[in-house]
């Protein structure tokens, strides 16, 4: 089909590279892999600033490849991520009895919430991005030189399900029962004033009793000691599994992490 002007992507999500505040601008340049990267409109993007998602419109606007924020940034705010979701091709509502048993599945019934799948078993119509979680540190975190630590997050922002454990020694995230499907998982570790030659966060799924790394960020040298490594991914879940990060440096002697909402969280939800 030919369209006039750029053609619509449709399905193509994309993460932004990392992008460095500058002190006092609210534009920044949105790239995939050091190239520009153009968003349908800013309602087709998610957006976190200082752990926060942003509402597309009025905290910020797009121009091509150009993000606006509606205020200037300081230093020390963090843009965590910026996800494209690409053309989500809005169909609008079909009318009442438009749509017929068969589309759903194959046999079954269904009400306002819920329908009947072929295998018998009740899905959700829909999703609302539930279970999702926020938490962070409420105080620094000490770090020994070149030992693999857990991510002390003992700050609950929001746990719909209550999926997140934030007791000491044991901070993780549970996928609760009928809860397995895609999630987005993404976590920030920023280090306090230490610019050792490696510092690394790593985000660990442990699945019957087998932990697997699944995801890394990893910072070298950095010039003011205050490096922020962060990433973001989308994995499918399984019920009972768990998954929690690991931190490490290889600076000589204790260092510490920065602790609050804006420098070391983490965070995620259910897709579908």
């Amino acid at each position: 089909m030919a369209y006039i002007g750029r053609e619509p992507t449709v399905g193509n999500f994309q993460v932004c590279d990392a992008i460095s505040v500058v002190n006092g601008q609210a534009a920044y340049t949105m790239q995939v892999s050091s190239v520009n990267v153009s968003p349908e409109t800013e309602n087709h993007m998610l957006v976190s600033l200082n752990g926060i998602l942003q509402r597309p419109g009025s905290s910020f606007t797009v121009s091509g490849s150009t993000i606006t924020f509606a205020s200037n940034l300081v230093t020390g705010d963090v843009i965590n991520f910026i996800h494209i979701l690409g053309s989500v091709l809005d169909l609008g509502v079909p009318s009442d009895s438009t749509v017929s048993l068969a589309k759903l599945t194959a046999t079954g019934t269904k009400d306002a919430t819920t329908f009947l799948r072929g295998d018998n078993t009740f899905a959700a119509a829909g999703s609302d991005f539930t279970p999702n979680f926020l938490v962070h540190q409420s105080s620094n975190q000490a770090l020994a030189s070149n030992t693999s630590t857990r991510l002390v997050l003992d700050t609950e922002v929001y746990d719909s399900d209550n999926a997140f454990t934030n007791t000491s020694g044991n901070y993780k995230l549970t996928i609760p029962s009928d809860e397995a499907g895609k999630y987005v998982l993404y976590y920030s570790v920023r280090r306090a004033g230490f610019a050792g030659p490696r510092f690394r966060a790593e985000l660990y799924r442990t699945r019957s009793s087998t932990e697997t790394m699944i995801l890394v960020a990893e910072a070298n040298g950095g010039s003011d000691g205050y490096d922020t490594v962060s990433n973001m991914v989308v994995t499918d879940c399984s019920v009972g599994d768990t998954f929690h990060i690991m931190v490490n440096h290889s600076d000589s002697g204790s260092r510490s992490l920065q602790s609050g909402i804006a420098s070391t969280f983490f965070g995620g939800y259910k897709l579908v």
